[in-house]
């Protein structure tokens, strides 16, 4: 593998990025339990999860490229936390990596970017469910100011084990 850092460009997702987008998710569906979701996705079931997340607005889908070859090499998102309009200045962040993009600063320069963006909305507390273990996520949020809150114990059953989520939150 070349030590050469290629140019990565952070731009909102569009929907010709879906069928990368699903691939990806697709990825840590069926080989890990960092998403609870059991059964892959096809592009046209992931549709609705893309359009959710416009160019502006509190809920937004942030792609990180590799700006030689445009490959995405992951991607954040800012989405409705819950339902109940009383929630509406709360959002629940995420982020995924292409499997093999981790280490390289990609996870930083998709939350800066996403973070930047929501500072300009309507919005007090950003929120991040943890599977555990995953030290490499707790420190990236934790590096973004997010404060551990609480652990949800055993709350999802995936590949014949149950796994605990441990939450974060960051003022907006």
């Amino acid at each position: 593998m070349s030590s050469e850092r290629t140019e990565v460009l952070v731009r909102p997702g569009v929907e010709g990025d879906l069928i990368a987008l699903t691939d990806l998710y697709n990825h840590y569906v069926r080989e890990t339990p960092i998403t609870f979701d059991t059964a892959v996705f096809t592009p046209e079931e992931r549709r609705p999860w893309l359009l959710s997340h416009p160019e502006d607005g509190p809920h937004r889908l942030k792609v990180a490229v590799e700006v030689d070859s445009q490959l995405i090499l992951g991607y954040a998102t800012s989405s409705l936390y819950r339902m109940k309009p009383a929630y509406g200045t709360s959002v629940e962040v995420t982020i995924y990596l292409a499997p093999d993009a981790g280490g390289r600063g990609i996870g930083t320069l998709l939350y800066k970017s996403l973070f930047e963006d929501l500072a300009l909305e309507d919005l007090h507390r950003a929120y991040a469910g943890i599977t555990q273990p995953n030290e490499a996520s707790v420190r990236l949020h934790e590096r973004f100011g997010f404060r551990y809150v609480g652990t949800y114990r055993e709350v999802g059953r995936k590949f014949g084990r149950y796994w605990d989520v441990a939450w974060y939150e960051k003022e907006l």
